[in-house]
């Protein structure tokens, strides 16, 4: 069995963490800028690109996810670790769809206009506040959780690849000296 991600889930992997570090930064940038700034529309706008991005890369992602088979962990870790992984990449799969979705219909529905790299995007043809509010407070909660589950996510590679010393992480790097 190989040892490595394939190349693709490994671009992928990582174009999806750009995407997302975008879209994080710019909705806390956003809140620095003056409501109705100039500034305050673009960092919108950004969050909003970069949100449809995710959406997009993670169909891809899924694809490839479907397709592949995972390397092997080498040393093989205990069976509750591969559950746990199992269960935060499941996790992490299915925030990171449901996240641009609901912020997606939320502008749908609050009839705000967009577009995505120069592609104007479909509004409803009535506004209905209170969707848009739901759909849009249920977006925060979720991304807010989002920030433990990637922080996880992170310490657990981090964990595995300073204490239990196996290849968990080095699976995921781009750039290593690649063994097949």
């Amino acid at each position: 069995m190989k040892r490595n991600y394939a190349n693709s889930q490994i671009a992928f992997h990582w174009l999806v963490f750009i995407a997302i570090v975008i879209a994080y930064a710019a909705m806390e940038l956003k809140g620095f800028a003056p409501k109705g700034s100039p500034t305050r529309a673009t960092m919108a706008l950004v969050h909003y690109t970069a949100g449809f991005s995710v959406l997009a890369l993670m169909v891809v992602r899924v694809v490839l996810k479907i397709t592949r088979r995972d390397p092997e962990i080498i040393p093989a870790p205990p069976r509750w670790q591969i559950v746990a992984s199992k269960a935060v990449h499941g996790c992490l799969y299915l925030m990171f769809l449901i996240l641009p979705f609901l912020g997606i219909a939320s502008l749908y529905f609050g009839q705000v206009e967009w577009s995505f790299f120069g592609i104007t995007m479909p509004i409803a043809s009535s506004l209905n506040t209170d969707t848009q509010y739901n759909l849009k407070e249920l977006h925060e909660l979720i991304a807010n959780a989002g920030y433990f589950l990637i922080g996880f996510h992170a310490l657990a590679a981090l964990f595995h690849h300073y204490i239990v010393r196996d290849n968990t992480l080095e699976r995921m790097l781009p750039l290593l000296n690649r063994q097949k």
